[in-house]
Order: structure tokens, then sequence, then C-alpha cells
């Protein structure tokens, strides 16, 4: 009898010594796709304010024509990206495409914004300017809710590859999150240089 109370006491204590592994698997997973719809929230801000910066440069660009489109362009496809990486912030390829879609539109915006530089009359237009300081505030938001989401991605990670959890994280098919990160830092770190 004793023996078998010594047996049932194990497995209870192994019971829940999985089951509090597995919770604290469940909820650093949930802080980071909490974490990333904090980003995609702020995205869609962004991809919101693109064509109407757009429109408001029409007017005035208007021979800029294939700069323009460039920049819708790449918005959409990065909002496409945005939109599957939601469905999974945790896959690499999903993370890495729209680390991929969000350079490129960076990199759209800038050419945009040096084209403008050309036009005074677009650079004193106070809708351009709005809009302006509107996608400045954005990208800020942006980059604040990127971190967090990469800070909950550490915290993942580390969680997973520490023990005894790595013994479990492959049992409970927790994979290893990917990091947002973009793909050409010095566009990125170019493109908030915004000046009308």
């Amino acid at each position: 009898m004793k023996i078998l109370l010594i047996v049932l006491a194990v497995v209870v204590i192994a019971a829940y010594w999985l089951a509090t592994i597995y919770n604290r698997f469940v909820a650093l997973r949930e802080r980071c796709n909490n974490a990333f719809a904090q980003i995609e929230v702020q995205l869609k801000r962004r991809y919101d304010l693109i064509p109407n910066l757009v429109e408001a440069a029409k007017g005035y660009m208007a021979h800029e024509r294939e700069t323009l489109e460039s920049v819708i362009n790449a918005r959409n496809q990065a909002a496409s990206a945005a939109g599957l990486a939601a469905a999974n912030p945790g896959d690499a390829a999903a993370i890495g495409a729209l680390s991929g879609a969000e350079s490129a539109l960076t990199s759209s915006l800038g050419r945009l914004f040096a084209l403008a530089e050309a036009y005074p009359d677009l650079k004193a237009n106070t809708n351009m300017l709005a809009l302006q300081e509107e996608l400045t505030s954005t990208e800020n938001k942006v980059s604040f809710s990127r971190q967090a989401f990469n800070d909950a991605v550490m915290a993942y990670n580390t969680y997973r590859a520490s023990f005894p959890p790595v013994l479990l994280a492959k049992t409970f098919n927790f994979k290893r999150a990917t990091q947002l990160e973009f793909a050409d830092r010095e566009i990125i770190q170019a493109a908030p240089q915004v000046k009308f």
C-alpha cells in the first residue's frame, strides 16, 4: 500500500510538473501572439496612411506615376505579408516575408519622399505635412511594437531552450519563434528621415 501511495505521489508530482511547463509554454506563446497583434495594429495604420499620402502627392507629381504606383504596390505586398504573419506569428517564413516586404515598402516611401523634395508646393501642402507627421508617429509605434514582440520571442525562445523545458518542447510541438528583423537596416534607419 505504501509503495502504491509513493508511486501515485510521484505520478501526481510529475503530472503537475509537466502541466506547469506546458502552461508556461502556452503563456509565452500567447504573449508573442499578443505582441505581434500590436505590430499588426500599427502596420495597418501605416498601410491606411500610405494611399492618402500618395493621393496628396498625385496632384503635384503627376509625371512621377511609376514611383507612386511602386509605393502602392509595395504597400499591398506588405499588407498581404502582414496578414500571413498575423495568422501564425511563430512561422519563420511568414516573419521573413513580412520583413522583406516592409523593407521594400520603406525603400519605396524613401524614393517618394526624395522626389517630393523637388516640389516646393508639395512640401508646403498642409495635408502632406499632416500625413508626414502621422506616418512618422506610426513608424515610431511600429518600432516600439516590434521591440516588444522581439522581447516576447526572446523570452519564449529562452524558456524553450532551458532545462527541463527543452526536453518537452518537441513533444508538445513548441517550435522556435523568429524575431521580426528588417532585411535592409540601412533603408530602415534612413526611412524615418522624412522631410517636406
